[in-house]
């Protein structure tokens, strides 16, 4: 009898295991395309900044600075092109958030988030334009006009320029940097067949944390631990190199002064005093 009981329960046990594998596979009556369903980063939620108070704050800098997409490391911001299989690019990922989710876009007449600007404002500097051009009819032997529609360029966004704030606070003994801003940087080629490289819009990047928590980057060594877009600007997964920071000369950018090595050296320059400072605060 006591067999019995204990073969029934084991059979009930397994059951209730199989049944959630089962309506998982076949989940409203279509295949689903993985072994498990994702929860975590769908529902993921920013983690809030530490409060700061302006007395704790003994030292700080602004600083702009610009991610190469074309860099090895930040090609999972870069791609892909379009979205795919739930995965968007930073720019996708942007250009969505202002069409669907209100995500607020912010002029380029300054870096101070003053005037905001709407959707068909942030197609036209994303390329997305309706032209007029003249198209041979070989029916008729003559050009008619027609209206030609271009896309949004993804693919022509290749760097990101950052704006952010390293400070060192007091109350906490450490060196931090809060992100500011996020600025799409396109480089499209003019009727002289010049690149051109032009700014688009700027993003509150605070005001972007919710969007970027709950999207997921591709991971190139673990497809189990994706991180989200949050994650890899405040962790830092990225590469950059300096190309503003604050001056009296109303914070002129480092190709107004110096180019070549020198604004390589430059650059440098700025994130080494960056790191001395730090350094020099402690000693053993």
């Amino acid at each position: 009898m006591r067999k019995q009981v204990f073969l029934l329960v084991s059979v009930f046990i397994f059951g209730l295991l199989i049944l959630p594998a089962e309506s998982f596979s076949q989940r409203d009556g279509r295949p689903v395309d993985n072994i498990f369903e994702k929860e975590h980063i769908t529902n993921k939620r920013p983690i809030p900044y530490p409060s700061i108070r302006e007395a704790d704050i003994i030292w700080s800098k602004r600083i702009w600075r610009i991610i190469d997409l074309r860099e090895k490391i930040n090609l999972p911001l870069y791609y892909p092109i379009a979205p795919a299989d739930d995965r968007y690019s930073l720019v996708g990922l942007l250009m969505h958030g202002i069409q669907y989710e209100g995500l607020p876009a912010y002029s380029t007449t300054d870096d101070e988030f003053r005037v905001r600007i709407g959707i068909n404002e942030v197609n036209e500097v994303m390329g997305a334009t309706t032209e007029l051009t003249e198209v041979y009819n070989p029916d008729t032997d003559t050009y008619v006009e027609m209206e030609v529609t271009r896309d949004v360029r993804y693919d022509e966004v290749r760097q990101i320029m950052v704006k952010e704030v390293w400070f060192f606070d007091k109350n906490y003994s450490r060196m931090d940097v809060r992100i500011l801003g996020l600025c799409p940087i396109r480089e499209e080629v003019n009727e002289a067949g010049e690149v051109v490289r032009r700014q688009t819009f700027w993003i509150n990047f605070p005001e972007a944390r919710d969007l970027f928590a709950r999207h997921e980057v591709f991971n190139p060594i673990n497809d189990a631990q994706r991180r989200s877009f949050d994650d890899i600007f405040i962790k830092r997964y990225f590469s950059s190199y300096i190309v503003q920071e604050s001056n009296v000369h109303q914070n002129r950018s480092i190709e107004e002064y110096a180019v070549g090595i020198e604004a390589i050296l430059e650059s440098q320059r700025i994130r080494d005093e960056i790191f001395t400072f730090e350094h020099d605060l402690w000693e053993w």
